[in-house]
Formats: C-alpha cells, sequence, structure tokens
C-alpha cells in the first residue's frame, strides 16, 4: 500500500491525533504538507498516488458540475454543513474514485488529444497553402 493511502486510512479513523479535529479543510493542508515532505525527502509516489494527485481534483469539479480553481476540499465543502461532514464526504468520494473505471478517464483524455491534433493540423494546412 501506498504512504498516501496508509495515511488516509489512519486520519479516518483517528482524526483528532493526525488533523486535530474531524475537518475536510484540515485534511486537504494536511495532505498538501505531506506531499511536499515526501518531495522534500526525494520519496517518488507510486502510480496510485500520482493519479490521485494529478486527477482526483478534476474528478471532484465533474462529480459536483463545477470549474473552478478552488480546491476539492472547498468543493466539498459548498454541499456539506460541517467539517466532520465534509471530511465523511471526501472518504465517500475517495472510495468512489479509486474504485472508477479508469477506462473513461483515457478516453476522454484520447478525444481532447485528437481534437486538438485535428484543429492543430488545420491550422498547419492553412499556413502552408
Amino acid at each position: 500500500m501506498s504512504k498516501l493511502f496508509e495515511i488516509l486510512e489512519k486520519i479516518k479513523f483517528r482524526p483528532g491525533m493526525y488533523i486535530g479535529r474531524p475537518s475536510v479543510s484540515d485534511l486537504f493542508h494536511f495532505l498538501v504538507g505531506f506531499k511536499t515532505a515526501l518531495r522534500e525527502l526525494e520519496i517518488k509516489s507510486t502510480e496510485e498516488e500520482m493519479d490521485f494527485h494529478r486527477e482526483f481534483q478534476p474528478w471532484v469539479q465533474k462529480k459536483y458540475h463545477v470549474s473552478t480553481s478552488n480546491s476539492w476540499a472547498k468543493i466539498i465543502m459548498l454541499h456539506c454543513g460541517s467539517e466532520k461532514e465534509g471530511l465523511d464526504t471526501f472518504y465517500e468520494l475517495l472510495d468512489k474514485f479509486r474504485n472508477r473505471d479508469k477506462s473513461l478517464d483515457k478516453k476522454e483524455k484520447v478525444s481532447v488529444s485528437y481534437t486538438y491534433t485535428n484543429k492543430h493540423q488545420e491550422k498547419e494546412a492553412k499556413v502552408n497553402s
């Protein structure tokens, strides 16, 4: 298991011990610091950790139908009445995220890439004409 998901499991059951209180905002800040510490110690992220860091934010945005530069924690809090509820919601979302069909993510990226390639080729054709 990855370091990230090991610590998330520990926090889930004893948030006060790790982040002071059950709070999705505090969890977010803890995870930013945790990621920074691992990078400073030159500890490489696993594929699963990299997937979380790259894809969780856009996945949450898509889930809640929002486009924003706010963090996933703030997006979650827009739909929760308390930090505790936000933390519980985070763990529900994390389970869904980790069990999602990743092939759908790749299909979306391929179609975006394909669209870019066609537009790029059209521009090149106009320039070369």
